[in-house]
């Protein structure tokens, strides 16, 4: 959206395997390609999305497609997430291709990766040290390097570690406020409980609701969101424990949660980097439960939020199997008095979208080679 409206006449491809882009809304001169989709599993292991396909299928025909589309678009900038080679390597020939080409490639990090010798093994597995130093012509952090450093632990050269821009965390802005379609009748101190896409978020649900079935005197108005990726089952038994109070509503899936957000009193949440954005965006006060398994992505996250006064960390998802919901209903009661996010006053925090738009721009206006 920042992109889109700071280069009006640009033509914005987004190459994503995600389900769900298509119930999104997107600006002209922005549209997607979707590529099949692969879903983690709480053991770490992947499996392929919708299709019945083997992992390595699925890689060929993303790597298929990626580089069909980066022929054919000749991109004069490409942001790759997170992954310098994608999933497994699927970039590779892209990079090697866009690069030649003389487009600027640029790795857009989040401000948390992964524990730095799990996130060093990984690295060098799928040779993405090699991929950046070679592909690479910048590195944006959506982070502060004072919060925390996603590339300690890696061997970059000094070359590199020069590409590297700290941009701060990505600020959220909902399309359009007031939303009519929100139900007048919801209270207006009622806390929302979310865990993101909810692929992995049945624990977390199931210690808020169990918070409001050990103590009868927790009486907070709750809007639980399931997300898009909560196993069936598991959302229909939650909906029937949920509605036997009438202070808790649930939900499965909202395009624009941003605009609950902004409605809502504090937040319940895991620690995921866009979840993690919109709570500063909006200045909410949150507790996060972060997941330790398979990465400790949330929970490094969440331990630095809270040392900073950013958020409450409740105790991580997992390493409990009987989490006390005595602690959970403690936290939600402390949301309606806890701190927002801005009383931390940490400067340049949501500079993110403004820098990104700036370096966009710088990167444009060189000539490709």
């Amino acid at each position: 959206m920042a992109l889109a409206e700071a280069h009006p006449g640009a033509s914005i491809l987004i190459v994503t395997g995600s389900p769900i882009v298509g119930r999104f809304d997107f600006p002209d001169g922005v549209d997607f390609v979707r590529i099949p989709g692969i879903v983690k599993l709480p053991s770490g292991d992947y499996v392929t999305h919708n299709m019945n396909l083997k992992i390595d299928q699925t890689v060929k025909l993303r790597r298929a497609i990626i580089r069909q589309t980066a022929r054919v678009f000749d991109p004069d900038l490409v942001i790759v997430d997170k992954e310098p080679t994608g999933f497994r390597g699927e970039m590779l020939h892209t990079l090697k291709k866009m690069s030649e080409r003389g487009a600027k490639i640029v790795l857009g990090i989040r401000d948390v990766l992964d524990d730095p010798k799990a996130l060093a093994i990984e690295w060098k597995r799928k040779k993405a040290i090699e991929a950046v130093e070679k592909y690479y012509n910048a590195l944006w952090i959506y982070g502060l390097k004072d919060i925390y450093d996603p590339l300690q632990g890696l061997a970059l050269s000094e070359e590199t570690l020069a590409k590297v821009e700290y941009t701060g965390y990505l600020r959220r802005q909902p399309a359009d406020w007031p939303d009519p379609s929100i139900p007048k009748d919801r209270p207006d101190d009622f806390i929302l409980v979310t865990p993101g896409g909810g692929g992995d978020g049945d624990t977390l649900i199931d210690w808020v609701l169990s918070a409001y079935e050990a103590d009868p005197e927790l009486s907070v108005p709750a809007l639980i969101l399931f997300g898009p990726f909560m196993n069936p089952e598991s959302r229909r038994a939650f909906e029937l424990r949920a509605h036997r109070f009438r202070t808790l509503e649930t939900l499965s899936f909202d395009s624009r949660i941003e605009r609950l957000m902004i409605e809502a009193k504090g937040i319940i949440a895991m620690g995921g980097y866009n979840t993690f954005c919109e709570i500063l965006s909006f200045d909410k006060p949150a507790a996060l439960a972060p997941r330790v398994s398979p990465r400790l992505e949330q929970y490094i996250r969440a331990k630095a939020a809270d040392e900073f006064g950013l958020i409450h960390m409740l105790p991580p998802i997992g390493t409990d199997e009987n989490p006390d919901p005595h602690v959970m209903a403690k936290a939600i009661r402390g949301l309606l008095t806890q701190n927002p996010p801005s009383k931390a006053a940490i400067p340049g925090l949501l500079d993110g979208l403004d820098r990104v738009v700036e370096l966009t721009s710088s990167a444009l206006a060189e000539p490709r080679s």
